[in-house]
C-alpha cells in the first residue's frame, strides 16, 4: 500500500526520472501533487507495472492531480554535464514548471541536488513507497517511452521502439553495425573497440 504524503499539513510533490541508465536519448523527470486522498489499485513504481496500465494511468494522474509537470535534458546535456547531473537538472526543470509551488519534494532515491528554497527527502525505492513518487514514476516514463518511439521512425534499425533507447543485444548490435546517431551518449563511452 502507497502512502499518501510523508508530511501531513504540507504540499507535497513527488519527484522521479526515467532513462538515466540508456544509452541514446533524453533523461526524462516529472514532478506530481497527488490530493490526500488519491488512491488507485494499479497506481505503483513504474517498474512494476505493464506498458498497459502505465498508460491507463498517466491520464488519470494528470487529470486528477494538483499539478504536475514533465521535463527533460538531451544526451548532448548529459554529454557535457554528466547523467547524475542532468538527472537533478531534469528534475529541477520539472519542479519549476509546476503550476503550484510545493512545500516539500519527495525525491527517489538516494541523492539529489537541492531546489531553492523547498526542502526535500530523499527515498531510496520511494516510486514504491509513496503514491506521488509513483505517480511521477509513471508520468516520467511514459513521456519518455513516448518520445523514444518517436525517434525510432529516425532510427529504426536501433529498434527503440522496443529497448527506448536501454542497452539491450539489439541495440549494441545495431551500434556496432551503424555506429552512433547524434542521439546517442558519446560519454557513456558504448562505441565497440
Amino acid at each position: 500500500m502507497l502512502l499518501p504524503y510523508l508530511h501531513e499539513h504540507f504540499v507535497e510533490a513527488g519527484v522521479d526520472e526515467a532513462g538515466r541508465g540508456c544509452y541514446a536519448g533524453p533523461v526524462f523527470a516529472a514532478a506530481v501533487i497527488l490530493p490526500p486522498n488519491f488512491h488507485h489499485p494499479l497506481l505503483n513504481d513504474s517498474k512494476k507495472l505493464s506498458e498497459k496500465n502505465r498508460d491507463i494511468l498517466k491520464p488519470i494522474i494528470e487529470q486528477q492531480s494538483i499539478a504536475f509537470a514533465v521535463a527533460s535534458v538531451d544526451n548532448n546535456d548529459i554529454d557535457a554535464i554528466n547523467i547524475l547531473q542532468a538527472s537533478y537538472k531534469a528534475m529541477h526543470l520539472a519542479i519549476a514548471k509546476l503550476n503550484t509551488t510545493p512545500h516539500f519534494l519527495l525525491i527517489d532515491g538516494n541523492r539529489f541536488k537541492p531546489y531553492p528554497l523547498i526542502k526535500h527527502e530523499c527515498i531510496v525505492k520511494g516510486d514504491g513507497k509513496y503514491a506521488a513518487i509513483a505517480a511521477a514514476s509513471i508520468l516520467a516514463k511514459t513521456y519518455r517511452d513516448a518520445y523514444m518511439n518517436q525517434l525510432h521512425f529516425q532510427h529504426p534499425e536501433y529498434d527503440w521502439q522496443r529497448n527506448k533507447g536501454y542497452g539491450t543485444a539489439t541495440h549494441r548490435h545495431a551500434i556496432a553495425l551503424h555506429g552512433l546517431t547524434p542521439y546517442h551518449r558519446k560519454s557513456f563511452n558504448i562505441m565497440p573497440t
